[in-house]
């Protein structure tokens, strides 16, 4: 297993492929990287130099932003909208979809599981129904 940026790449996967497996890279910047550091992206990661993988390395450092400081800068910018108090940042602190998506069919990843409002459950209805009848039964 090559290691590069903190992450153990599986040897039988395609370089270009593998390269998703770090946080903050895609299929697209995968491409780029191997481009600039002149690397098959056909090559099996068991199938890397040293030097291949330390062009790539040289390359992922100096041009993208990965892993923990990704995750840093993506969790300040949530932090800033929420602060300032924007339509975004209001969307966060509710747990809705911030990017005008509809809720009214969709969106149960982000708003979670259904609560029923406004239909009781059938013993709550039982229980209602029964001191209704007494009450009735008393008058």
């Amino acid at each position: 297993m090559a290691r590069i940026s903190g992450i153990d790449l599986p040897d039988h996967k395609r370089l270009d492929i593998a390269l998703t497996y770090i946080y903050g890279i895609g299929r697209k910047n995968a491409v780029v990287i191997l481009r600039e550091a002149s690397v098959l992206g056909s090559k099996r990661i068991k199938e890397l130099s040293e030097e291949e993988v330390g062009k790539i390395q040289k390359v992922i450092e100096e041009k993208f932003k990965i892993e923990g400081d990704l995750k840093t800068e993506i969790v300040g910018n949530i932090k800033r909208l929420k602060e300032i108090g924007s339509y975004r940042g209001l969307r966060h602190i509710k747990g809705l979809p911030v990017n005008g998506q509809r809720t009214r069919s969709n969106a149960r990843t982000k708003r979670g599981k259904r609560k029923t409002v406004g239909a009781l459950r059938k013993e709550v209805r039982a229980q209602l129904d029964s001191t209704k009848t007494t009450d009735k039964a008393a008058a």
